[in-house]
């Protein structure tokens, strides 16, 4: 239900303000993520409080002339999807498969102690275990115990996910 009511200043023509539940507006109508806000963790380029089911909530904005019921101004909290990272980076997890992974140091690292006790005692199967989780984890087949994605570091120490491919899905 959308109540307009107009606001008299003066003689010049008032705006239309509309106060309607925001989460009901459609695309056009809001902006999200409110672009004021600092929404994104620079070590993870994920939104700020995204959860394992791959999900967060972020402040979004309403169009000029919109006014949300339950805030009582222009601004409402909506989830959108992303990609639950915990920290583990992509690039310490290969390295470690390449230098130290014959140990199961790469094991250890992303959270399989049984693998990697098994792979300490038995020099990474010959070897032979170590190659397949170079392929593994180079291949991103094996991430982390926690079902949590790994994150790649740029040049800058910040991760490559982009925001508009997030807000794209």
């Amino acid at each position: 239900m959308v109540i307009s009511t107009a606001l008299s200043v003066g003689s010049v023509d008032p705006p239309l303000v509309h106060r309607t539940d925001c989460s009901t507006l459609r695309l056009g109508q809001f902006i999200c993520p409110d672009p004021e806000y600092d929404l994104i963790d620079p070590a993870t380029q994920q939104p700020r409080g995204c959860t394992k089911e791959n999900k967060a909530k972020v402040v979004c904005k309403a169009a000029d002339g919109i006014i949300c019921h339950g805030s009582g101004n222009s601004t409402f909290k909506r989830e959108i999807p992303c990609k639950f990272t915990n920290g583990y980076s992509f690039e310490t997890a290969l390295l470690l498969s390449i230098f130290l992974g014959m140990f199961g140091a790469d094991r250890f690292y992303l959270g399989y102690p049984a693998m990697g006790l098994l792979k300490f005692c038995t020099l990474g199967f010959m070897f032979l275990g170590q190659l397949v989780d170079v392929i593994l984890i180079a291949t991103q087949v094996v991430g982390p115990a926690d079902g949590s994605l790994t994150h790649a570091k740029t040049s800058s120490g910040v991760g490559d996910d982009d925001l508009n491919g997030l807000l794209a899905e």
